[in-house]
């Protein structure tokens, strides 16, 4: 039984941040949120590893990247 998790059939989201910068993207995969789990991977290497991030840090993070403090959401 394998613990890494399959997201071959994700549908990955693309940052509206990353827009314009050649190809240098952050892409996540929200239906996986309902799990407890935020996958994260990089645009240029879709089928390479994809860290997972619980909800609440996934969610301060972006709160803190959109200038809005940090509280979980």
């Amino acid at each position: 039984m394998s613990t890494t998790p399959d997201f071959s059939r994700a549908v990955w989201v693309r940052s509206t941040y990353s827009q314009g910068n050649n190809g240098n993207c952050v892409e996540w995969a929200p239906a996986y949120a309902a799990s407890g789990v935020v996958p994260v991977r990089d645009s240029k290497d879709p089928y390479g590893p994809a860290l997972r991030f619980p909800v609440g840090a996934w969610a301060s993070f972006v709160a803190k990247v959109k200038g809005e403090g940090g509280a979980a959401v």
